[in-house]
């Protein structure tokens, strides 16, 4: 199996209201995202590669045009937008267009990753 990752960021804010008042994530709040995609296939394409890095620049444009510098709460429309609910709607999002998705990682701090892996 063949496997390529893909890093991408930005910076937003997210509130997770369902959290106790007294929590530092029940406050606003925001972090430098990193979402890491990774394709995968078992044979490469005739140029030698799982996927053109370049294909993926309709991920980057999303990401920029849709998340960067927003509220996550205001863009996916409710109020658990965790990094693992991050990972998976990303995942899908890359699924739909790129067949060969096989995982979504993100990172709110240098410490941390969530990751959606069906």
């Amino acid at each position: 199996m063949f496997r390529i990752t893909k890093e991408f960021h930005f910076s937003a804010s997210h509130q997770l209201k369902s959290l106790p008042p007294e929590h530092q994530c029940a406050r606003l709040h925001g972090h430098n995202y990193v979402v890491e995609v990774e394709l995968s296939a078992e044979t490469l394409n005739e140029h030698g590669f799982v996927r053109d890095y370049h294909e993926l620049a309709p991920l980057k444009h999303y990401i920029d045009e849709t998340f960067d510098h927003r509220h996550l709460n205001e863009v996916l429309g409710h109020d658990r937008v965790t990094a693992e609910c991050l990972a998976r709607h990303f995942y899908e999002w890359c699924k739909a267009r790129l067949p060969e998705t096989t995982a979504v990682r993100v990172s709110e701090t240098a410490k941390t990753w969530a990751e959606y892996r069906p």
